[in-house]
């Protein structure tokens, strides 16, 4: 029987549609646990690899035959050959091209709103590590707000559309992964901001993103508005765009809130992370859209593949911003935080430009999924 090759685009599709998958990941097992494909309607079975060289005869039995099969491992090589042991058992089976590898790396655009004088809101979800970019787009100009390293996605993304970028912000200093802030502004030209108590360590040239900074994209008078927004991070700014869309970055996600401890800072940022939360956002318009910079699960997404809330909704589901008692908000913001991202310190030294590592370190480095919020 043939051996198909999936791309991690395929697999996106699946999950957005909401397709059935069955997944034999031939990872470690505490690689497995630690991360993996996701999707609602996906089953898994997780057998090393090297339990399998003598034969897949003792897993026959566990693979159903009325589903797609997709065989998965870290980089590609070792799925292959286990999924031509399955197939010359006679069963129609898939790998993944390019493994986990891919599947971290893959961008996938939606769009996500239309601006009000003719512009559109784009959304880069990321979808095997969580993270998630935009483009606001007018009249022939961009602005990418909280992009990853993988620039040529939004470069080649830029030219199809016919838009120039022309500024690129990151809403923070990130720590689960590498930001392609600087390398898009150097290859475009394009202004690059961030938020000066964010920056203080930082190595290279940038505007700096105050609250109040106001910066119109394209002809027309699509702004977006800096709000100062601490609490994730000292410098954690958001931003309303179009008066509609509200950026915010890792302070405020779908079903969670930014967890304030990833610069060692926990118990000092938990009252400034409680003040945007519950009184600046409070601030705000309830019919705003929210954008956050990350999704935790796959629930989180919209039909079409989107993560998206309005503000009001947030305030009366979002469990984080409900908390009344202020010694119960600090307990859950500071005591029992998930792991730490992987390679944190060195992701956050490498945004900073402190330290450079090549291109396969910083594959490296982000490996796992992101760990930015509370819960």
């Amino acid at each position: 029987m043939p051996v198909n090759q999936i791309t991690s685009k395929e697999v996106t599709s699946k999950v957005i549609n909401k397709e059935p998958l069955f997944i034999l990941d031939v990872r470690n097992e505490s690689d497995f646990q630690d991360w993996k494909m996701e999707g609602e309607n996906f089953k898994y079975l997780n057998v090393p690899y090297f339990e399998l060289l003598d034969g897949v005869e003792g897993i026959m039995d566990q693979i159903p035959a009325d589903m797609d099969v997709l065989v998965v491992c870290a980089k590609e090589g070792s799925s292959i050959m286990v999924a031509d042991m399955l197939s010359e058992e006679g069963l129609t089976v898939s790998y993944l091209k390019g493994g986990m590898k891919a599947w971290s790396e893959h961008l996938e655009p939606i769009k996500v709103g239309h601006l009000t004088d003719g512009g559109e809101l784009y959304q880069f979800v990321r979808i095997g590590k969580g993270c998630l970019s935009y483009m606001v787009v007018s009249n022939g100009e961009a602005a990418l707000i909280d992009a990853t390293r993988m620039t040529d996605v939004y470069l080649d993304f830029a030219q199809e559309i016919s838009a120039n970028i022309t500024h690129v912000f990151d809403t923070h200093l990130h720590a689960d992964h590498i930001s392609g802030g600087r390398k898009i502004a150097e290859a475009t030209g394009a202004t690059y901001w961030l938020p000066p108590k964010d920056a203080t360590e930082v190595t290279f040239q940038y505007q700096p993103l105050e609250d109040g900074n106001g910066v119109t994209i394209g002809h027309t008078t699509i702004n977006i508005h800096a709000l100062y927004s601490p609490g994730h991070t000292i410098g954690s700014t958001s931003f309303v765009v179009d008066e509609t869309f509200l950026l915010s970055g890792d302070i405020l996600f779908i079903d969670s809130i930014g967890r304030p401890d990833l610069a060692g800072m926990a118990e000092d940022w938990v009252g400034d992370l409680r003040e945007t939360l519950y009184k600046r956002y409070k601030d705000l318009s309830e019919e705003l859209i929210v954008l956050p910079a990350h999704f935790m699960i796959i629930d989180e997404l919209n039909d079409d593949g989107s993560v998206s809330e309005k503000l009001g909704v947030l305030f009366a589901q979002n469990h984080g911003l409900n908390i009344e008692d202020e010694n119960e908000f600090r307990k859950l913001v500071t005591e029992n935080l998930p792991p730490q991202p992987n390679a944190y310190q060195e992701i956050r030294e490498t945004n900073m430009g402190k330290i450079n590592p090549d291109e396969e370190k910083q594959r490296e480095m982000e490996i796992g999924p992101n760990r930015c919020a509370v819960r």
